[in-house]
């Protein structure tokens, strides 16, 4: 079983690294749905594991100047005592319902999985902002936006797990005057601060299976490297749009449409073997422009 876990971390590595997010939001279903781990844990353990996933990729950004710190720092005086707050409904849900959590968690992160599917979708449209003014300084209607970004994506990360890539990234596009990886830096970096804050308040409530986040990790760190390196060549914009179609199918299958089971079995083998295509025509292309001597190019 615990091979299983590591093919889970580095399948999301991959993703997360090519599309800049997705990490929580395929994680905790996939463990609550694919293994059958209680969802208090798998959302407690997938927060511990964003949280080591995410500061490997936010040390990177820093080091390339592609953070705005201090907007970050808003929007974790926001986001930090609303993430608190969100584990702790979490811990109260799971003493109230007892053996019916999983329902009853299960309705909530179905309803923040088809939020993030709409959410991947839009930014897959939204263009980011072409260039960015160097004088841009906060305004005071920036750091309240900010605070208020913050709190409302917080509480959901801290209930959920879900919502630190796409509900940040996409309202970072559309309020601030941002280049495209300066919005994925940001992000990155206040993600991996914020899940670090409710990772801790999971720990203390003992929603964390350390054997479970040792193994994920294990496929998940290399899997987000190499994810980087792919990103150059795949379409961005696909890979979101298959993303979100993946969360909405989790979302309906969580919130027990009729008939959800064969949807999402059917719909994940399609774009699995969709995926798997492309990378084999990619592959193909790249081998015969070097065979001609031609530098390999991005394929549309």
């Amino acid at each position: 079983m615990d091979w299983k876990y590591t093919v889970l971390g580095l399948v999301t590595g991959l993703l997360v690294g090519m599309t800049g997010m997705g990490g929580g939001s395929l994680m905790t279903p996939l463990l609550v749905f694919l293994f059958g781990v209680p969802p208090g844990t798998a959302i407690g353990t997938d927060i511990a594991h964003g949280a080591a996933f995410k500061t490997v990729s936010a040390v990177q950004h820093r080091r390339l100047g592609n953070v705005r710190a201090r907007l970050a720092g808003w929007m974790l005086v926001g986001s930090a005592p609303m993430s608190l707050l969100g584990v702790w409904v979490n811990v109260e849900l799971v003493q109230r319902y007892g053996d019916d959590v999983e329902s009853v968690l299960g309705q909530v992160l179905g309803a923040a999985l088809l939020f993030g599917a709409v959410g991947l979708i839009a930014k897959s449209l939204v263009r980011p902002v072409s260039s960015e003014d160097p004088g841009w300084a906060l305004s005071t209607r920036d750091r309240l936006a900010a605070v208020l970004i913050g709190a409302f994506g917080g509480f959901i990360v801290g209930l959920t797990s879900v919502g630190s890539g796409v509900f940040f990234g996409l309202t970072l596009l559309i309020l601030f005057p941002l280049r495209a990886h300066k919005v994925v830096g940001t992000d990155i970096f206040h993600a991996a601060v914020l899940l670090y804050v409710a990772g801790a308040a999971h720990w203390a409530a003992g929603n964390i299976d350390f054997a479970i986040l040792f193994w994920l990790l294990l496929g998940s760190i290399p899997g987000v490297l190499a994810g980087g390196h792919l990103s150059v060549s795949i379409p961005e914009q696909r890979l979101r749009l298959l993303l979100a179609a993946i969360l909405g199918l989790a979302g309906i299958k969580l919130l027990d449409v009729p008939g959800a089971g064969v949807i999402v079995v059917v719909a994940l083998s399609g774009g699995l073997v969709f995926l798997l295509g492309w990378l084999g025509r990619h592959s193909w292309v790249r081998v015969q422009r070097a065979r001609n001597g031609r530098a390999p190019a991005a394929i549309d």
